[in-house]
């Protein structure tokens, strides 16, 4: 499922909202791609999306939760990226199981 929280996040002079899915990778990325979210916008684990475009993420299918749900359902999920795993190559999976996910679902790019 793809999830958005509120845009409560300040950076760059605009407020920003997240977007992952707690299934896959390769889920998130499609539901980006055809929403015409540039790659550029992903963080390892989520999309930063600005307020202007979370009408349109959430009419296109995401729901909207709160950040605690986000988190604790992209954690449940294995795809969380920690902030002690940002910024290594390959960081490994939060837990063994989600090591598979994780591989198949990483984009080549």
């Amino acid at each position: 499922m793809i999830l958005v929280d509120p845009p409560t996040w300040p950076g760059w002079g605009r407020t920003w909202s997240h977007l992952v899915s707690d299934d896959s990778l390769e889920e998130l990325h499609a539901f980006a791609q055809r929403l015409g979210i540039p790659h550029k916008l992903f963080d390892e684990d989520h999309y930063d999306v600005p307020i202007e475009r979370y009408d349109e993420v959430v009419a296109a299918g995401a729901t909207p939760v709160s950040g605690g749900e986000l988190i604790r359902r992209l954690i449940r999920s294995g795809l969380r990226v920690t902030q002690a795993q940002r910024g290594r190559a390959g960081h490994p999976p939060v837990s063994p199981s989600s090591a598979g996910r994780r591989a198949k679902s990483r984009p080549d790019s």
